[in-house]
């Protein structure tokens, strides 16, 4: 992904990373207060995002703590969105 943008909108790196089924869902987890970059809480689904940010996503009764590693030029398979973020969450 040498072509990658070097930051990209939240919602969509939400969107691309899988975290959520569709743009829109994304904007509303932003817009409703639920995202946090590098323990920043935001509330602009434009907020750009890169490499080395640390998201803390709160969705539904979970909390996710993720490294970006990547910003992604597309949805593409789980396996592909994977590689955009390091999990961070301590193990179970």
């Amino acid at each position: 992904m040498a072509d990658a943008p070097e930051r990209i909108r939240i919602d969509k790196w939400l969107w691309h990373a899988r975290f959520c089924k569709t743009r829109a869902l994304a904007q509303e987890l932003v817009s409703g207060k639920r995202v946090r970059v590098n323990g920043a809480r935001i509330d602009k689904p434009g907020r750009a995002v890169g490499p080395g940010d640390v998201l803390t996503l709160r969705l539904g009764t979970d909390v996710r703590l993720v490294r970006v590693l990547d910003c992604g030029e597309r949805r593409g398979p789980a396996s592909e969105a994977q590689t955009l973020y390091e999990p961070l969450d301590p193990e179970p």
